[in-house]
Order: C-alpha cells, then sequence, then structure tokens
C-alpha cells in the first residue's frame, strides 16, 4: 500500500516486527490454502516475499505451491532447507512462505530462526503428525519456537467430527488395508483423515 504520499511502502516497521507463523495440521486440514491467503494479502500489501515449496511435492508439478481445494500459486521448488538461505541471501525480504515444510527435516529449524532474526517474517505450512499419530519434527520445534501458531483440524471421514490425523489406505481383500508407509504426498485418492476414535495408526 503506498505511502500517502503516493511513495513506495517504507518496510522498516514491517522487518522490526518480524515473526515466526506456523500452521499445522493432518492431510486435508486447508494448510497450504491458509498459506496462499497470507501470500495474496502479502502482495497485496506490496510486500516483497518468496514463497517456498518442497521438491518431493509433485502433485501438481514443480513450482506450484497447491491447495487440495484446486488453489495454486508459483513458488521454488527446493530439496534442502540451507537452499532456502541461499535464496534468500542478503535481500530485504519481508516474508518468505514454506509449504511442506515437514520434508526439509530439522534444518530447517536454524535456517528458519536465523530469517526470522535478521528481520523476515517467515510462514511455515506443515504435517503436525505422522501416519502413526506421532510428532511430525520439525514441525513441533517450529511451534514451540513460533510467534503465531495455527493449528488446524480436517474432518474424519469415517464421522465427520474433527480429524487430527491422517492415514493411507489401499484397497485389499476384504476392502481399506492400512499400508504402513513414510510417504506423505498423495490426495484423497490414497489418504483419510481421521478422528482420534476412528485413528488407525499404519502397522509396522
Amino acid at each position: 500500500m503506498p505511502e500517502p504520499d503516493g511513495g513506495p511502502v517504507h518496510r522498516a516497521t514491517t522487518r522490526q516486527q518480524a515473526r515466526l507463523q506456523v500452521i499445522s495440521g493432518p492431510m486435508f486440514a486447508g494448510k497450504s490454502e491458509e498459506l496462499l491467503r497470507r501470500v495474496r494479502r502479502a502482495r497485496l500489501a506490496g510486500l516483497a516475499l518468496e514463497v517456498v515449496n518442497h521438491a518431493l511435492d509433485e502433485r501438481t508439478g514443480h513450482h506450484l505451491v497447491a491447495s487440495h481445494a484446486g488453489l495454486s500459486i508459483p513458488s521454488r521448488a527446493l530439496s534442502e532447507a540451507t537452499a532456502i538461505a541461499t535464496l534468500a541471501g542478503s535481500r530485504s525480504l519481508d516474508l518468505v512462505t514454506i509449504d511442506e515444510a515437514q520434508f526439509f527435516g530439522p534444518g530447517l529449524v536454524p535456517v528458519v530462526t536465523a530469517l526470522v532474526a535478521a528481520g523476515t517474517t517467515v510462514a511455515v505450512a506443515g504435517l503436525s503428525v505422522t501416519l502413526d499419530g506421532r510428532p511430525f519434527e520439525p514441525l513441533p520445534e517450529l511451534m514451540a519456537l513460533a510467534e503465531d501458531v495455527t493449528k488446524l483440524t480436517a474432518v474424519c471421514t469415517v464421522c465427520g467430527a474433527d480429524a487430527a490425523f491422517h492415514q493411507r489406505m489401499v484397497p485389499g481383500p476384504a476392502g481399506d488395508v492400512l499400508l504402513p508407509t513414510a510417504e506423505h504426498i498423495g490426495g484423497a485418492d490414497a489418504y483419510q483423515a481421521r478422528c482420534r476414535r476412528h485413528f488407525q495408526p499404519s502397522r509396522p
């Protein structure tokens, strides 16, 4: 938004208020959609930003952050947390958004905290739980360090209750059978959101 005299936005105040923001939850909770909403608002405000997605996410092709609702926005496809720091470099970015943060691993934590310390707000979105229903690092650590945490839930496919978990399903001889896997890339064809009552951890 321009200043009253028509000049460019003065970003010093924004950068002094840099924050770590975390959006977490299971699959189908709307994490990417919320991240995209924040990107759109930042662009309307004229902020300097970068949008990052992990290179493993090929659901809609590289270089896109996409939600299950069909929304998408161009992004940088990276595979290492250190590449995010290289991308930011010494530029005066107001915002860096990171989708599928769980795939960047524990190395994402020092990269993110360094960016925030340097004056760049970082918004991170990712899975908070694994297929076994356990904390999915580095999201729990990032949530502990964040100024703002948005914890979303999905809708249980069995009963419609709030779902904090997800599990992978494959068709078997007797119906749907749990498939133990570490992969979390996929859609409604392979995964289901589940509430605590109907969640069944993947078997080893």
